[in-house]
């Protein structure tokens, strides 16, 4: 343990790491998965009472909100569970909204929103538009003063769990500024959320239509952090995308090497063959050397210049890692790798989504060359 406390391993990752593994086994079988999949929510409301229960929502929300008091690196092993199970839930999303109340809201909001997050309640962001910019400070949707309230316009896609928040966080711009502002479930008009088509189907994402939107004014988070948050969410985002990356990284090659270890041709496994021995063992290099800058970045996720430079390479590193892994399982299942009952397409898919979301590898790149060059 001194060797990976060394690397970032803390010790209570160490723990999360174990306990989640267990319990996203037992509860997300691969079968379970593919049956979510129809289902219009899309994920388990039992199994998400149980992960409330585990206290997993208040791993990153401090003690005085009534959570565990560690960093949202201790929350990396647990995202990287998830993904290597493909477990169905609002846990980023609601993850990612507490996120965005710490760095961008006010005491008040801290004080109402954060405990009962950790409880359960279910929230999320509203932050890409049609222009799908990274730079989540680049807003076209609007807010306005109309008296004591907000009016909102405009139009969000790929709100992740919209159907099942209770809040969603929306980047406005306000007075020619970059905010954010809180908006109720009951506050939405009808017809306001279309479900959206999107290539990773375990997962669900909306459409969000502003116009006519009207909250009051204490809906507003504190105008002064708006830029500084929308930067936090930002890295917090790839941080836990990588982990789940990760995740699904490790699982699409253990089932890869299941399939060349009992399928055989021409009288001989299939995984005797060198050409498909040395692409498994390099998309395992890959995952390793992944993994190592994930809890690199979870270890320094604070600290400033080296946390992000640090989580923009984890980014980078299992966008290529997932993406390498998982072209390599479906040409060795041949024929019916280009099937979608092969398991190697759900995380192909997974790894377009996440590239799709805050930034590919190549952004990250470009990102990193501007700020160690």
């Amino acid at each position: 343990m001194e060797n990976l406390g060394r690397l970032g391993f803390s010790e209570e990752q160490a723990d999360l790491l174990e306990v989640a593994t267990n319990f996203c086994r037992d509860k997300s079988p691969m079968n379970k998965v593919r049956k979510l999949i129809e289902d219009e929510s899309g994920y388990d409301r039992e199994v998400w009472k149980e992960i409330v229960a585990l206290g997993w929502l208040g791993i990153a929300i401090p003690e005085e909100y009534g959570g565990v008091g560690l960093s949202l690196g201790e929350a990396a092993p647990v995202m990287e569970q998830i993904g290597r199970f493909m477990l169905a839930s609002p846990f980023l999303s609601t993850t990612l909204a507490a996120q965005a109340v710490l760095a961008g809201g006010t005491e008040e909001q801290k004080q109402r929103l954060l405990p009962k997050i950790v409880e359960g309640a279910i929230a999320t962001l509203a932050l890409t538009e049609d222009s799908g910019d990274w730079d989540l400070s680049q807003i076209t949707a609007r807010a306005e003063k109309n008296g004591d309230d907000i009016v909102l316009s405009g139009k969000k896609l790929l709100v992740c769990d919209a159907a099942s928040a209770q809040w969603i966080i929306v980047s406005v711009r306000l007075d020619n500024q970059p905010a954010l502002v809180l908006v109720e479930r009951a506050q939405l008009p009808q017809g306001a959320l279309r479900r959206e088509t999107i290539i990773d189907e375990t997962k669900r994402s909306y459409a969000l239509t502003l116009d006519g939107i009207r909250v009051d004014a204490s809906a507003l988070f504190d105008p002064h952090k708006a830029r500084a948050a929308l930067s936090h969410i930002h890295l917090a985002a790839n941080l836990l995308a990588a982990a789940e990356m990760i995740g699904a990284t490790q699982a699409v090659i253990d089932y890869t090497i299941d399939y060349l270890t009992t399928r055989k041709q021409f009288g001989k496994l299939i995984g005797s063959y060198q050409a498909l021995k040395h692409p498994t063992v390099n998309a395992f290099v890959g995952y390793e050397q992944a993994r190592s800058h994930l809890y690199s970045a979870a270890h320094c996720f604070n600290e400033q210049g080296t946390g992000e430079i640090a989580t923009r390479m984890a980014k980078a590193e299992a966008d290529k890692a997932l993406s390498y892994a998982a072209d390599r399982s479906i040409q060795f299942h041949g024929a019916f790798g280009f099937t979608y009952d092969c398991d190697a397409q759900l995380y192909r898919r997974r790894a377009m989504w996440h590239a799709a979301q805050f930034g590919d590898a190549a952004y990250h790149r470009k990102k990193l060359a501007e700020l160690l060059l």
